[in-house]
């Protein structure tokens, strides 16, 4: 049976800036659990702007996102940062690991703000996604000694860390070469085969598209496909 994960409901927004400009025009889709999702479509269609607002990170939109059953209007801020902190792990095209802590401090962080756990149950928590990700070893070096594809392995341990219902990217791969985009491909890959982890991914690679479960296209502000 099918478990909805996340849903977006009639999202439209508009940016004023100076003139008024329909950004996202009546976006609706449902992805379940389990789905690997690459969300295509040109530079300015709206891509991105409609990830962050089902990241609940831009609130000025009309329509509803949905996210495991729960409707995310009218919640607090305080309360949609708790969602994204539990329910959602972020991969961006460019990692953000604090370069001066190591790697382990690096994927414990959202797992110690989460504070649901214990610190020692955080570090051993955070030494699993390291170890499945091919990274344990690598636990005490400070992020600035990695090398770009294994800071962005360490970013992905790191979006793991609260075992969120979804992932979120934007351009994961974008800044990585093709070994390297491949390498993380295969990660997803194994995340939904193994952990039926859901992935939403925002990418310009056709063929990292081609190769995840479903695509949907965007085209001017709507889905196309």
């Amino acid at each position: 049976m099918s478990i909805p994960v996340l849903q977006a409901n009639n999202i439209s927004k508009q940016f004023h800036d100076p003139v008024t400009i329909d950004v996202l025009k009546g976006v609706s889709f449902t992805i379940n659990r389990g789905e690997f999702v690459s969300l295509v479509g040109r530079s300015g269609c709206g891509k991105s702007t409609l990830l962050y607002v089902l990241s609940t990170m831009d609130t000025d939109y009309s329509g509803d996102v949905v996210i495991d059953g729960r409707s995310m209007r009218g919640l607090s801020e305080v309360q949609l940062a708790a969602v994204r902190n539990k329910k959602i792990g972020f991969v961006f095209q460019f990692h953000y690991l604090l370069n001066d802590f190591s790697v382990l401090k690096n994927v414990m962080l959202p797992g110690l703000k989460l504070g649901e756990y214990s610190d020692r149950e955080v570090r051993e928590r955070a030494m699993y996604k390291l170890d499945i990700l091919g990274m344990a070893d690598k636990a005490a070096k400070r992020a600035s000694q990695l090398s770009g594809g294994e800071k962005q392995r360490v970013a992905i341990a790191r979006a793991l860390i609260n075992d969120p219902l979804i992932i979120m990217g934007d351009e994961p791969t974008g800044n990585l070469d093709k070994r390297n985009a491949d390498a993380v491909f295969e990660i997803f890959s194994g995340l939904m085969r193994d952990f039926q982890q859901t992935l939403l991914i925002v990418t310009h690679d056709q063929d990292f598209a081609r190769r995840s479960g479903r695509i949907i296209e965007m085209g001017e502000g709507q889905v196309v496909v």
